[in-house]
């Protein structure tokens, strides 16, 4: 009779053996190709910060628009420890926190000429305050990886 028992209690040890080793081995595969995601989308982030920096620096696109387009990627990074990049990239952030509440789209469509225009002389007064400064982040972040 002890026999039966010890023979039925190493059968479920070994059963629930082998059920911990499967779990562990599909956990260790979730977590690889999490890692492998997320490699692969800050690699996609990475290539997109640089393609912007490269058009600002070209003068492709207006500073504003770059900046909250880099401000934007390089918060959704998805890193453990992220640097600080609003004191990395100082003249970028500042540009950005000072025209993100300006209207856009529609909001800015349905706005008068004279609003849109005062905005607008103002965001570019901006700019060129900054202009030195958010060249030299764009210059770092042409070459941007993390």
């Amino acid at each position: 009779m002890n026999i039966v028992f010890l023979f039925v209690g190493i059968s479920v040890i070994g059963v629930l053996a082998f059920y911990t080793g499967s779990l562990l081995f599909k956990l260790r595969s979730q977590q690889q190709l999490r890692e492998q995601k997320t490699k692969k989308r800050i690699d996609k982030i990475s290539e997109s910060i640089q393609t912007i920096a490269k058009a600002l620096d070209q003068q492709q696109c207006n500073l504003s628009e770059g900046c909250i387009r880099l401000y934007h990627l390089l918060e959704a990074l998805p890193v453990k420890n992220k640097p600080n990049f609003s004191l990395q990239f100082s003249g970028l952030y500042t540009l950005y926190y000072k025209v993100k509440d300006l209207p856009t789209h529609e909001i800015r469509k349905s706005q008068s000429k004279m609003e849109t225009k005062q905005q607008d002389l103002q965001r570019e007064e901006l700019e060129s305050q900054l202009e030195s400064q958010i060249l030299k982040d764009v210059s770092i972040l042409k070459t941007f990886v993390i």
